[in-house]
C-alpha cells in the first residue's frame, strides 16, 4: 500500500514518540490521512511522562493519541523468555522481539474499537520489526491491511535517513527529542535498551561509545560487591532479598541494581536479521541477565542430561521463533507448552554476587526438586559403589576395541 491509496482514510499508527513516529505522522497528516496514534507503555526507562508522548504526537498531526498500559504484559513476556531460554544466536535476549509481541497484541484490539482496518508502523524496510509487526498482527487479525512508510517510494524520495527527518521536524516545529548530535538510535522497554544505527554500524566503533541508559560501564561501576538473593516459586521470581515484589518491580529493581554494578551493560552482537543481512546491536539488559543467570542455577540442579538436551533444543528453536515474530504460532505454542512442564518445578533461593560486570554463584537453598544429592559425591557417601562401574567400563571398552579392530579408528 502507498500514500496514493491511503489518502482520505484512517490508519492506526504504532507510535513510540520518537523521530520516525513524529516524522511519519506529520507526513501522513499532510498527505490527507487521518492518523490515530497508539503508544504502548512498556515501562520505557527513557520516558518519564507518557503525557509528553501524547502531546508530541498531537503536535505531529495525529487526530488522537492513545496510550495503552502494557507494563505487566512486557514483564510477563520477559519472564517467559527467561523460562524458555529463548535467546537468539547465542546471547541476545530478544529485547525487541519480545516487545513487538506485547505491542501488537496490546494494540490490535484498539483497531476494532475504533473500526480501523489499516495498521501502520515506522519500521525500516531493512529490518526485523516490519516482519514482526505484520506477521503477529496478521495472526491476530487476518483481515487487517498495512501501511509502512519506509516501504513507500513517495516517502523514501523525501526521507533518506535521520538527517532529513530531523531537519523536517525542525522545519515544522515538531518537538522531537532526537538531535543530529546523537549518532545512533535507542529503543527502550522494561526489559532493556537496544542501541543501533549511525556510528554503531561501523564495527571499529567501540561499545564504550554508547552512553548507558540503565547504569554504568563495569569500569565505572561500584567498587564494593553486592550479594543478592532471589527467591523463585514455580518459575517466578517472587522475592528479592527476602522482600516480596511484583514482577514489574522485580525488573525495575534488578535493572537499577544490575546497572550500578555494570551487569548486562551494552552487550555487543553482530546478528543475522530475518531479511538476510547482518546488523550490529549494542544491548543493555541488567535484569534479564541477572534473572537468567539465577534461573539457570536452579535448572542445572533439576534437569537430567536427556531433559537438558531437549530444553536446549527447544530454547534455540524458540529464540529464533521469537526473533522472527512467530511466538504465537502452532510450533511455538507446542514448544512453550513443553517447557511449562519444567517451569512449575523451578522453586528455591539463589544467592549471587554482583561485581564489576560479573555475576558469581554463592549458593542455592530450598531447591525442592533438585537431582543433586550425595549419590554423586567423590567422598565415601551415598549408595554408589565404585566397583559397580567395572561392568559398565567392560561394556564401553568392548565397543571401543571392536571399532579399533574393525578399522573404524584412524
Amino acid at each position: 500500500m502507498n500514500i496514493n491509496e491511503l489518502r482520505g482514510k484512517t490508519v492506526a499508527f504504532a507510535a513510540s514518540g520518537g523521530l520516525d513516529s513524529c516524522t511519519i505522522t506529520h507526513w501522513l497528516a499532510e498527505q490527507g490521512v487521518k492518523v490515530i496514534c497508539l503508544t504502548a507503555d512498556l515501562g520505557q526507562p527513557d520516558e518519564n511522562d507518557f503525557e509528553e508522548i501524547k502531546q508530541r504526537m498531537l503536535a505531529s498531526g495525529a487526530s488522537e493519541s492513545i496510550s495503552v498500559d502494557l507494563r505487566n504484559e512486557i514483564a510477563e513476556m520477559g519472564l517467559e523468555v527467561i523460562q524458555t531460554g529463548a535467546k537468539y544466536e547465542g546471547n541476545y535476549w530478544n529485547l525487541t522481539g519480545a516487545a513487538r509481541q506485547v505491542i501488537v497484541k496490546g494494540l490490535i484490539p484498539k483497531l476494532k474499537e475504533y473500526n480501523i482496518t489499516i495498521f501502520s508502523h515506522g519500521a525500516t524496510g531493512r529490518g526485523n520489526d516490519q516482519v514482526r509487526f505484520q506477521v503477529i498482527a496478521s495472526m491476530l487479525n487476518p483481515n487487517i491491511s498495512f501501511y509502512a512508510a519506509w516501504r513507500d517510494p513517495n516517502f523514501l524520495k523525501q526521507f533518506k535517513g535521520r538527517k532529513e527527518m530531523i531537519a523536517y521536524c525542525q522545519q515544522n516545529n515538531i518537538p522531537i527529542k532526537a538531535t543530529a548530535d546523537k549518532p545512533y538510535s535507542t529503543d527502550a522497554n522494561l526489559l532493556g535498551l537496544t542501541h543501533e544505527g549511525g556510528a554503531l554500524e561501523n564495527l571499529e566503533t567501540k561499545m564504550q561509545f554508547v552512553k548507558p541508559g540503565l547504569g554504568k560501564w563495569p569500569i565505572d561501576s561500584a567498587d564494593i560487591p553486592q550479594i543478592l538473593q532471589i527467591t523463585y516459586d514455580q518459575g517466578r521470581p517472587v522475592k528479592i532479598g527476602g522482600k516480596e515484589q511484583t514482577l514489574v518491580e522485580v525488573f525495575e529493581m534488578l535493572n537499577a541494581i544490575g546497572g550500578e554494578h555494570g551487569i548486562g551493560i551494552a552487550e555487543n552482537l553482530v546478528e543475522n536479521r530475518f531479511v538476510g543481512v547482518k546488523s550490529r546491536g549494542v544491548y543493555e539488559s541488567p535484569a534479564m541477565v541477572i534473572l537468567a543467570y539465577s534461573y539457570q542455577q536452579i535448572l542445572q540442579q533439576l534437569l537430567d542430561k536427556r531433559s537438558l538436551t531437549l530444553y536446549q533444543h527447544i530454547s534455540a528453536y524458540l529464540g529464533t521463533q521469537l526473533y522472527q515474530g512467530y511466538w504465537i504460532d502452532l510450533g511455538s505454542r507446542m514448544a512453550r507448552k513443553a517447557i511449562s512442564e519444567l517451569t512449575k518445578l523451578v522453586s528455591g533461593d539463589v544467592t549471587i554476587e554482583l561485581y564489576k560486570g560479573n555475576l558469581s554463584y554463592i549458593s542455592t537453598q530450598n531447591i525442592k526438586y533438585s537431582l543433586y544429592n550425595k549419590e554423586g559425591s567423590m567422598e565415601n557417601e551415598g549408595s554408589f559403589d565404585h566397583a559397580d562401574s567395572e561392568g559398565l567400563l567392560n561394556i564401553l571398552t568392548l565397543n571401543a576395541r571392536t571399532a579399533a579392530l574393525s578399522g573404524h579408528i584412524s
